[in-house]
């Protein structure tokens, strides 16, 4: 038998995932549009996934198995419909993968009817999450995730060792597990992303270098690696393309963000920098740009941050975070996916034509104070002379 409070609570959440998203008018930058709401939050997940509807088993209707917080989504424009594979974490802090579908990218996103279950082919891992979705040339759409397990080697219980995961799928139902993969002058990588072509005929990786599982140590940014095989996916050599650089948004550490949007001057980065403040770590999203044939080589830095938390987005499980791993461009508009403080998904959204406008329009940071101020006076100037002249 049914629960009765399984229909009542499921006629509300109908309700709720049915609202219509708007663009927040109280916003504005001239480079994206923000929205009212989150469109997905922990009470978007289905009322199956958490509850026993059973009324014999579950006399009380009570969560069994609950749902924390859903976030970090990858994101591909698939069979007519933007597809975003979410990280949502469980009240037992161990996170899953989840395919979650809208028709318009902004609102009415549902859920597949059950979490991916990947292969388990890894023993030692313990926990998941993070995937950035790949449509590459080769036919099949890529997920690239952060795979976590204890660092045996360390007597701390909190030591853990961060490897990339590679799974490879053609429709988001059934996932093929490859290989981790291999750094060789790397121990551990996080925010590992795959370029959607080849370069020279090779699979081209952005990755992060990192020492320990937190701290990137000698880590010195967004790498940049080839592999031939990615059924044997190893790196011989990677390259930091996008560095950290003291007192600026990638001091603390960087991170490759949405897989790069191709267009007609170069590749888009939406990437993420952290820095370290008197309130623990800051989580904000930059932009960059790569050369279309050598995607290795940086050809467009505007200065400063593309999108930082505002508002409600501050708070949450890990606070004053904004977090991307998910873009999709279609038919000239972007979408941008990302997390607010760990703890639920927006979209922001822009169009190509203005991306291309911010990348390499946007003057670039001279990282110094008497030099940003006399940029900045150089605008005002040149403003104020042609207020003078209407």
């Amino acid at each position: 038998m049914i629960n009765e409070k399984y229909y009542e609570m499921l006629k509300k959440q109908e309700a709720f995932l049915s609202r219509k998203n708007k663009i927040n008018e109280d916003f504005y930058n001239g480079i994206y549009d923000r929205y009212e709401y989150p469109i997905l939050t922990r009470d978007s997940l289905p009322l199956t996934w958490k509850y026993d509807i059973n009324k014999e088993t579950n006399p009380f209707f009570m969560e069994r198995l609950g749902i924390n917080c859903v976030f970090n989504s990858g994101a591909i424009y698939l069979n007519g419909k933007y597809c975003l594979v979410c990280r949502v974490e469980g009240n037992d802090r161990k996170s899953f993968f989840a395919v979650a579908e809208s028709p318009n990218g902004i609102d009415n996103f549902r859920f597949r009817d059950y979490p991916i279950q990947l292969p388990d082919t890894c023993p030692e891992e313990t926990n998941v999450y993070d995937m950035r979705l790949t449509q590459h040339e080769d036919g099949w759409i890529y997920g690239v995730f952060c795979s976590e397990s204890k660092d045996k080697s360390n007597p701390d219980l909190g030591a853990a060792v961060a490897a990339a995961g590679i799974v490879r799928t053609k429709d988001l139902d059934n996932w093929e597990r490859l290989p981790n993969l291999v750094t060789k002058n790397s121990p551990q990588q996080r925010n590992v992303c795959l370029h959607p072509e080849f370069v020279d005929g090779k699979y081209a990786f952005y990755t992060r270098p990192m020492d320990d599982f937190i701290n990137t140590g000698s880590g010195g940014g967004i790498g940049f690696g080839l592999c031939p095989d990615i059924t044997n996916p190893v790196i011989d050599e990677e390259k930091i393309i996008s560095k950290r650089i003291y007192h600026t948004i990638t001091e603390a550490k960087n991170g490759a963000g949405a897989t790069p949007i191709k267009t007609s001057k170069g590749w888009i980065h939406i990437s993420h920098g952290v820095r370290n403040t008197a309130d623990g770590l800051r989580y904000v999203l930059y932009v960059y740009a790569t050369d279309l044939k050598d995607p290795s080589k940086v050809i467009a830095e505007p200065s400063g941050v593309f999108l930082v938390p505002l508002g409600s987005e501050r708070t949450g499980d890990v606070s004053n975070v904004v977090f991307t791993n998910g873009a999709i461009e279609h038919e000239g508009k972007v979408f941008i996916y990302y997390a607010s403080s760990d703890t639920r998904m927006h979209v922001a959204t822009t169009s190509v034509e203005k991306l291309i406008d911010y990348t390499f329009n946007t003057p670039q940071d001279p990282h110094r104070s008497p030099d940003c101020v006399k940029q900045r006076c150089e605008l005002i100037k040149k403003n104020l002379e042609l207020l003078k002249k209407a």
